[in-house]
């Protein structure tokens, strides 16, 4: 093999390396809560280092849903058993409303109390449709079994 070709190969295999090492750490960064904004049934989680993989998202949650409860007491559901709890992105933190697309928490009673809107799930249930956690590919129900089926968005 010559000189050149060498160098090529073990640079490919550093940089395959590195990115491996890379993701591995992203996959396994504890997920974050920075807060918590409750109204009636319906809960916004603002988190950091959330899985990056749907299949992740949803683990994620069914791992975490007790300590959810636990500790913050969600979901919250409404006298017919129906919740909605919304994960976002706490990205760069807390915002000022731009008077447009920012999602803002009236339970703050401060001028910067607006978030950026970038879902990262959404968990539902109702008694119609039972647990079904949307994302951006598609909508993923929870049957009674166990198993999950995926519904892309038409």
């Amino acid at each position: 093999m010559r000189e050149k070709s060498k160098k090529t190969v073990h640079a490919l295999l550093f940089s395959g390396c590195i990115i491996a090492g890379y993701t591995t750490w992203l996959s396994l960064r504890p997920v974050e809560i920075f807060a918590v904004h409750k109204k009636n049934n319906y809960s916004d989680i603002l988190v950091k280092a959330f899985p990056l993989t749907e299949k992740g998202r949803i683990n994620w949650w069914m791992k975490n849903k007790s300590k959810l409860k636990l500790k913050y007491n969600i979901p919250t559901p409404s006298e017919d058993g129906s919740f909605t709890v919304i994960f976002w992105n706490f990205g760069e933190g807390y915002k000022e409303t731009d008077g447009y697309d920012r999602l803002c928490f009236e339970d703050m009673k401060t001028k910067i109390n607006c978030i950026d809107k970038d879902s990262m799930m959404m968990v539902k249930y109702s008694k119609n449709t039972g647990l079904y956690f949307r994302m951006d590919s598609g909508i993923y129900y929870l049957k009674d079994n166990g198993e999950m089926i995926k519904k892309k968005y038409e």
